[in-house]
């Protein structure tokens, strides 16, 4: 039990670390959570400081899911009688949990696509891949960052219910469909962050992005 509380807690501090808030203050002297969508996620940081800093800030929050996933499978295998399964579901949980919510800057962070997208490569490669490159259609065909990653969040699980192999971890004989409550969460969670985004969508309102800056 203790190995399960420690995994949250590390993977929630991991989630925490917004590197966007120190690159808006250092390259354009401001809070990102104060200018454009106020999201500390890779979008607002390309409308609102350029190509260069949106590609760091992309790269660490998709670092921060990987190893907070690299974590759990560590203490896994170090720990004996541990569900691993369970444990690196907590990491991926709490991770993007901290992202969104992070204790480091007052609890005000990003939509956690980028986190999410580390996890889901850290925990079965080919459903990532597929969320991401499906994802990464619907944004070029729209435009729109948020119908992308609000498209690839419900795809999650339903491919957990038809995909049953290239998981990092999986007990032999079980199913694909063990990690479907983990997806159901992760989809959840994205969901929730993007509600105003969800509403211009329906509304016909929503921000296209353009990468002519």
């Amino acid at each position: 039990m203790v190995e399960y509380i420690i995994m949250a807690i590390i993977a929630y501090c991991i989630g925490s670390l917004n590197i966007s808030i120190f690159i808006s203050k250092k390259m354009g002297g401001f809070d990102l959570r104060e200018k454009g969508s106020n999201s500390t996620g890779a979008t607002n940081v390309l409308r609102t400081l350029g190509k260069k800093a949106a590609a760091i800030t992309l790269l660490f929050d998709i670092l921060k899911g990987i190893v907070a996933i690299a974590i759990s499978m560590i203490i896994g295998n170090i720990v004996e009688g541990t569900n691993k399964e369970l444990l690196l579901q907590i990491a991926g949980i709490t991770a993007v949990i901290g992202h969104t919510f992070p204790i480091f800057f007052g609890f005000k962070g990003g939509k956690g696509v980028a986190t999410s997208l580390g996890i889901l490569l850290m925990s079965n490669w080919k459903i990532g891949l597929i969320c991401l490159v499906f994802a990464l259609v619907l944004m070029a065909l729209t435009r729109m960052v948020s119908l992308g990653s609000c498209g690839a969040a419900i795809l999650f699980p339903v491919l957990t219910l038809f995909i049953n192999d290239s998981y990092t971890v999986l007990t032999e004989g079980k199913r694909g469909s063990t990690y479907l409550i983990y997806s159901v969460i992760l989809a959840v969670i994205v969901l929730y962050n993007h509600r105003s985004n969800i509403q211009r969508l329906l509304n016909g309102t929503e921000n296209k992005l353009s990468l002519k800056k």
